[in-house]
């Protein structure tokens, strides 16, 4: 009787791989894999200059790599999608109501204050390193969810959402942290900015129904934003606030928007932005270069800081009453999904580009160091957050099989 179950376990797990959620996580790992691969093969020469050889000077036009592109170019749609979902999480979600929205935002906060804390522990505070502060604060969405994903129904519907909740507040604090720390504004086009967004609010205040033009405005949102020093993906967010929630004849522009570009989001712009910005040459590096202080302060913070900030949190306001526990879970399953908020990936490899520019060996150097750590966080977190909810949660079909489980 034990072999027909293994079996059917087996299978069960096999088609979880090939689930939504759970494929935009798996593609992330394979990306991130393959990129490794290549940066340290017999192709690592054409991969690197591929996307860091120059196209044209960079007085003619800024963006004169193909790597700067993806970075300022293609991931602004990433940051559109991720607009659109914290507005839709704020009109009609969680974030919506003030008593189910406390919980994600205190967790997210000290998700994103105890890292910083630890990176620059470990740190000692070196000068040097300061600016990766950031790095470890992030969580990265779809990896996340897409080892929920492969847990299947064995995670409640309460934690699930609270993962989803955290990672967008998580994501808010994120942009605010690019815009405010990794920038540098120049007043003129920061007003022509400003003069294009106000625009785009009248055109929703309006009900304009054309998704055509919000195109070309969030186009000239862009390029103006791209050249005030404001780094060119707050553009997206800022764009798809925009974006009306209903139009006056009751359609949906946000919800059909987001329809039609989270795929594309999910399944090409981020899977190219891993591919170009996750290899890193390890040639003259050995296993002693994950002990170095960056990517040692980058993987602490992610698996120690937001597990022990997020936990914590959650543990102290309910204990204290400030809030209720989320519904049919266990502490230990809090943890679980608390471990898995160290995945930082897309966010944290964003943040370590714009940490440490520049074209030098130096700084070429401390960007490899971040994203060691930063894969290296990322795979703790995912196998431990992935191994704690496996151990403390129950399929219910899993349960069906063995009379001797508990039904969850």
């Amino acid at each position: 009787m034990a072999e027909p179950s293994i079996v059917r376990s087996a299978v069960r797990n096999f088609k979880a791989l090939f689930k939504a959620d759970a494929f935009e996580g798996i593609l992330l790992i394979a990306v991130a894999v393959v990129a490794m691969v290549v940066a340290n093969s017999g192709i690592a020469g054409p991969y690197f200059e591929l996307f860091n050889g120059y196209l044209w000077s960079k007085d003619a036009f800024y963006l004169n790599t193909l790597h700067l592109w993806i970075n300022d170019g293609l991931m602004v749609i990433f940051f559109f999608v991720v607009g659109l979902e914290v507005k839709r999480e704020l009109i009609s979600g969680n974030l919506a109501d003030p008593k189910q929205r406390t919980l994600p935002i205190l967790a997210a906060a000290a998700g994103m204050a105890v890292p910083i804390g630890v990176f620059l522990a470990v740190t000692g505070g070196a000068p040097e390193y300061r600016a990766g502060m950031a790095i470890p604060a992030a969580t990265d969405i779809a990896f996340a969810m897409g080892v929920i994903g492969l847990l299947g129904t064995r995670v409640p519907k309460s934690l699930r959402l609270f993962l989803l909740t955290v990672a967008i507040v998580d994501d808010i604090g994120a942009v605010a942290i690019i815009a405010i720390f990794y920038s540098e504004p120049k007043i003129m086009w920061l007003l022509i900015s400003l003069g294009v967004f106000i625009v785009m609010l009248a055109m929703n205040r309006y009900k304009v129904r054309h998704v055509s033009l919000f195109v070309i405005a969030t186009i000239a949102l862009w390029y103006c934003v791209l050249n005030s020093g404001v780094h060119a993906t707050i553009a997206g967010v800022l764009a798809a606030f925009t974006i009306p929630m209903q139009t006056k004849d009751g359609y949906s522009m946000l919800d059909d928007v987001e329809h039609t570009l989270v795929p594309w989001s999910a399944y090409l712009v981020v899977p190219i932005f891993g591919f170009a910005n996750a290899g890193v040459s390890l040639s003259g590096l050995g296993l002693e270069a994950l002990l170095d202080p960056l990517p040692l302060a980058v993987g602490a913070g992610l698996v120690i800081g937001k597990q022990l900030g997020i936990f914590t949190t959650v543990w102290a306001s309910v204990k204290l009453g400030i809030v209720k526990m989320p519904p049919a879970c266990s502490w230990a399953e809090v943890w679980g999904v608390s471990i898995l908020c160290g995945i930082g990936f897309t966010m944290s490899l964003f943040i370590g580009e714009l940490a440490f520019e520049g074209t030098n060996e130096a700084a070429r150097l401390l960007r490899d160091e971040a994203k060691i750590g930063i894969l290296t966080g990322s795979l703790i977190s995912a196998v431990l957050g992935y191994t704690v909810l496996r151990l403390t949660t129950t399929h219910p079909e899993e349960a069906a099989d063995d009379p001797t489980s508990p039904v969850v």
